[in-house]
């Protein structure tokens, strides 16, 4: 086990109803620690009527947390980031323990995550409505919004703290009651959430976690799309899966919002900074060692700065080091699983088949561990290879060149995901035509990172619906009513 100084973080039983509940199911299911392979805990694999339960206090409390002042809960949410930033350093050890990221990642996403309890905090108490004249003088019509209901929180292992918090945020800020279920390989850092959220003060039944394995996901994510207590579904993962939610869900017609695959491209032109362009589209590339759905997925290059770009790319990349992430000087830690690996081995094989050239071959680096993997850098990359219609999640940089705006456009958005682009311009026009123009939810202009509490999260086409963060972010967890007030003037 991890040191920490406060080991209370680390919680063996789902949290539900404001208690560490001792769960009756005959199933568990183990979290490893991906780097050494090691087991970390052994959780409970709770039963279908657990969850149920864990609905019905949701409901309960949502009758009272919905009558509360928004600075009330702008309190209790600014009492979560206080106690964040204070368990900084453990929340971030938990969360490399458990998904193996470096640890000054694990800390950088510990940071970003509580920004979102301190932007809401905040955003709790504007959420405002309009008055409108309609038709008829003798009416007006005022509009507030109310918070949803019950939400259940579907999220990932690539983020395990900041998914959570950046959906639990605006749900609590808008008055809505939560169930999170975080991913089986990544649920210590969702567990801690809770621990935390109990003692910033939020009520009981206002913020639940419940567990579950591999096996008993699909049943239970049933559960959370067809029972009508659970008025909406906020979920990022996978296209596929994401469709499959939204079909569940149409029995019962909850609010959904969705962030899914991306495919996110680096539109890098002639005129730009050079070693600014290669710096960030390796920050951008392989943060989390390509594990985000923001990753730079296909790197665009003008003809022009090509063969100098994919030179200093290629140096770059070779300068990383890999190791456990608690290591220091540890720049890039392991994937995951054996499965990233075997997508990102599939990817590399059918572009060199296919004719790209190897700038770097990576590979597996079983002297640290079966999920440690090098990365991979390729160049002439042509449009009929998988890594530039398949989104690769690990680390593969791909170079593509491109002459002009226009022929680079048409590449870019020829694919169903539309969630992030980056374009590096020194040119006014490219930068406003190609953020324009790409199919994209977000673009990024000069930079490689770019996530903010205070920007809006989200996608377009298949990449998903609906936004995280900003002032936009709490929209999703209210609706609109309107009320009609008739006969405010008289005439004889």
């Amino acid at each position: 086990m991890v040191e920490l100084k406060n080991p209370n973080l680390v919680r063996s039983g789902p949290f539900v109803n404001g208690e560490w509940i001792k769960s009756k199911s005959s199933k568990t299911f183990k979290v490893f620690d991906p780097a050494t392979e090691e087991l970390i805990i052994e959780l409970p694999d709770q039963t279908p009527e657990e969850i149920e339960y864990a609905f019905e206090v949701s409901q309960q409390a949502f009758d009272k947390l919905k009558h509360t002042s928004p600075y009330q809960r702008s309190i209790w949410l600014r009492n979560l980031y206080n106690l964040m930033i204070e368990n900084l350093d453990d929340l971030a050890k938990i969360l490399t323990w458990e998904n193996g990221k470096c640890l000054a990642d694990a800390i950088g996403e510990i940071k970003y995550a509580a920004s979102y309890f301190e932007w809401f905090a905040e955003e709790a108490k504007r959420i405002y409505g309009h008055t409108i004249q309609p038709a008829n003088h003798n009416n007006k019509v005022m509009t507030y919004k109310q918070p949803v209901g019950v939400v259940g929180l579907l999220c990932p292992f690539n983020f395990p703290s900041a998914m959570g918090a950046r959906k639990l945020a605006p749900a609590f800020a808008a008055g809505c009651t939560t169930i999170l279920k975080p991913d089986f390989q990544t649920p210590l850092s969702s567990l801690a959430l809770g621990y935390l959220a109990h003692e910033a003060g939020f009520p009981p039944g206002t913020f639940n976690v419940v567990l579950v394995s591999q096996a008993s996901t699909p049943e239970i994510g049933l559960r959370f799309c067809e029972s009508p207590i659970i008025k909406k579904i906020s979920f990022t993962g996978s296209t596929p899966v994401g469709k499959l939610l939204m079909k569940q869900s149409s029995s019962t017609l909850k609010k959904l919002s969705m962030e899914l695959g991306g495919n996110a491209p680096v539109i890098i032109f002639d005129d730009a900074k050079l070693d600014w362009a290669v710096e960030q589209s390796i920050a951008s590339k392989f943060r989390s060692l390509g594990q985000t759905c923001v990753c730079a997925n296909r790197i665009y290059v003008q003809s022009g700065i090509y063969e100098k770009f994919c030179t200093k790319f290629a140096e770059k990349v070779k300068s990383f080091k890999i190791g456990n992430g608690f290591e220091p000087g540890v720049t890039h830690a392991c994937l995951i699983n054996g499965r990233a690996i075997e997508k990102v081995e599939s990817h590399f094989k059918d572009a060199v088949d296919k004719g790209a050239k190897v700038l770097i071959e990576g590979g597996k680096l079983p002297h640290l561990g079966k999920n440690f993997y090098a990365p991979s850098v390729i160049c002439d990359v042509t449009n009929d290879m998988k890594v530039v219609s398949e989104e690769t999640f690990g680390p593969l940089g791909a170079i593509i060149k491109f002459d002009n705006k226009e022929q680079v456009l048409g590449w870019c958005n020829d694919t169903p995901y539309g969630l992030a682009s980056y374009v590096f311009s020194e040119n006014l026009n490219n930068i406003w035509y190609m953020s324009e123009y790409l199919e994209s939810g977000m673009v990024a202009v000069n930079t490689g990172i770019f996530t903010d509490a205070a920007m809006p999260f989200g996608g377009v086409k298949e990449s998903g619906f609906g936004r995280e963060g900003s002032l936009y972010g709490i929209d999703d967890y209210t609706v609109v009513k309107s009320i009609t007030l008739g006969n405010i003037y008289h005439y004889d």
